[in-house]
C-alpha cells in the first residue's frame, strides 16, 4: 500500500513539473520576451518578407534600377555635350566590362567650291564614299586638320598665294563625317584675319564640334580636348611649325594659334595634359609641301612629344603622304596628305587606330584618292601598290594585306 503511494506521489510530481516547464518556455519572463522580440525585429528589418517588397516585386525594382542607369548616363552624355565634347552613340559600356577603342584620323580638309557643288548636288554622299564615311561615324573618336576658317568676315591676307574661308553653315558638313575634333593650328586658320578665326570657334562650338591648336588667348590654344571611350579617357592636342608670319602664333598677337618651332610649349602642354588622360595624340602641321621625306626636325620633334608623354604623333600639311616610324613602341605617322580638298587627290589614307585597354596601338591604313571631288577607297592592284611606297618611305615597317602596320 505504501508502495502505491509512493508511485502516485512521483506521478504527481514528475506532472506538474512538466506542466511548469511547458509553461515557461511558451510564456516567458517579460525581459526574456522583450530579448526575443528584438532579435526578431531586426532580423525581419535585414531580410524583408516579400511581403515588404515594392509594389510589382523584384522585376519591378529591377526596372527602377535600370532607368535610373539610364538616366545617368544621359546626364553624362549631355554634361559632356555642354563642354564640347561630343559623345558618339554606341559608347557606353556597362561597369566591369573592357573593350578596345577606336580612333580615326583623316588629313588636311578645305570644303573648296568643287568640294560644296557636290555636296550641294547630293549631300554628305556625294563628298566621300560609304566605305569611308562608316568609319569615320562608327569610329569611337574621328580628327581631321581643318585647313580653313568658317567665316564671311575678315580681310585677306596680302602676299599670300592661296587663302581660304568657308561659309559658316556648311559646318554641317564636318558634323555629317561623323569629326568630333579638328585641329585648328595651321597656315591657313588666319587667312582671313582675327575675326575669321573667332567665328571659326562660334562656328565649331556651336556645331559641338572640338578644336585644338588655336585659341582666344595661350591658355586656350594649348589646351587638350578630352573624350571618353570604353574605360578611358583619350586626350588630343594640336600645333604648327608652318606659319606665313609671326603674328599668327599665339605668343605673339591673340587670337591666335599654338606653334611648335621648338618642343618646349608644345612638350609642357603634353605633359599637363598626360597626367588627365590614359591616351594622349599629338596632331602636328609640319613638313615641306609635296616632299614624302619628313624633314629631320619633324623626326626630332616627333621623338620630343612622345619621351614627354605623348602616345601617338599624327602629320599634315606636304598635302602628299610621307612615311611612318615608330619610337619607343609608339608610332608616328609624319603626314596623311589631302583628304578632302580640290578635284583631285592621288594618295591618300584614313588611318584607324584601335588601342587595347593596356594602350597597345594597332594601326590600319585605309587607302583612299579623289576623283571629281569624291574622296573614295582605293581598290586592287592600286592598292597594293600604295603600300609597297609606304614601305620604301618609312622607317622598319612593313603594311599587311588589310593595311595593318607591323
Amino acid at each position: 500500500m505504501k508502495k502505491c503511494f509512493r508511485i502516485m506521489v512521483s506521478l504527481i510530481i514528475v506532472t506538474v513539473a512538466g506542466a511548469g516547464l511547458f509553461f515557461w518556455a511558451y510564456h516567458p519572463p517579460e525581459r526574456q520576451k522583450e530579448s526575443w522580440q528584438a532579435e526578431i525585429l531586426e532580423f525581419s528589418e535585414e531580410n524583408p518578407t516579400p511581403e515588404e517588397e515594392p509594389e510589382g516585386g523584384l522585376e519591378e525594382k529591377q526596372k527602377e534600377e535600370q532607368s535610373a542607369d539610364e538616366g545617368d548616363r544621359e546626364k553624362q552624355s549631355a554634361e559632356a555635350e555642354d563642354k564640347g565634347q561630343p559623345s558618339k552613340e554606341g559608347n557606353y559600356q556597362p561597369e566591369g566590362e573592357s573593350r578596345e577603342s577606336v580612333l580615326v584620323f583623316a588629313g588636311d580638309i578645305y570644303l573648296s567650291p568643287y568640294v560644296l557643288d557636290r555636296y550641294n548636288s547630293g549631300g554628305i554622299q556625294e563628298v566621300l564614299s560609304e566605305n569611308l564615311l562608316s568609319e569615320m561615324i562608327n569610329a569611337d573618336i574621328t580628327m581631321a586638320n581643318e585647313e580653313f576658317p568658317f567665316s564671311v568676315r575678315g580681310e585677306q591676307a596680302p602676299d599670300k598665294q592661296f587663302t581660304f574661308r568657308v561659309e559658316p553653315s556648311y559646318v554641317k558638313v564636318l558634323k555629317e563625317m561623323g569629326i568630333d575634333v579638328v585641329s585648328l593650328a595651321n597656315n591657313h586658320a588666319l587667312d582671313y584675319g582675327k575675326d575669321a578665326l573667332t567665328d571659326t570657334f562660334a562656328a565649331l562650338d556651336e556645331a559641338k564640334i572640338a578644336y585644338v591648336g588655336a585659341g582666344q588667348d595661350k591658355e586656350r590654344a594649348a589646351q587638350p580636348f578630352f573624350a571618353q571611350a570604353g574605360q578611358k579617357t583619350f586626350g588630343f592636342l594640336g600645333a604648327s611649325r608652318v606659319i606665313p608670319v609671326p603674328e599668327w602664333n599665339i605668343e605673339n598677337r591673340q587670337p591666335g594659334m599654338l606653334c611648335t618651332y621648338d618642343s618646349v610649349a608644345l612638350c609642357e602642354a603634353v605633359r599637363r595634359a598626360k597626367e588627365q588622360c590614359d591616351f594622349l595624340t599629338v596632331y602636328v602641321h609640319w613638313g615641306i609641301e609635296r616632299e614624302h621625306t619628313p624633314e629631320e626636325y619633324q623626326r626630332q620633334l616627333a621623338k620630343a612629344y612622345i619621351d614627354a608623354g605623348a602616345d601617338l604623333v599624327v602629320g599634315a600639311h606636304p598635302h602628299v603622304l610621307q612615311g611612318i616610324e615608330y619610337y619607343n613602341g609608339r608610332p608616328i605617322v609624319y603626314s596623311l596628305g589631302n583628304y578632302i580638298f580640290n578635284q583631285e587627290i592621288a594618295d591618300t589614307v584614313l588611318l584607324k587606330v584601335t588601342v587595347s585597354q593596356e594602350n597597345q596601338t594597332k594601326l590600319q591604313l585605309i587607302p583612299a584618292y579623289a576623283a571629281g571631288a569624291k574622296t573614295q577607297e582605293k581598290s586592287g592592284e592600286q592598292v597594293s601598290e600604295l603600300y609597297r611606297f609606304l614601305e620604301e618611305i618609312s622607317y622598319e615597317i612593313q603594311i599587311g594585306e588589310d593595311g595593318t602596320v607591323h
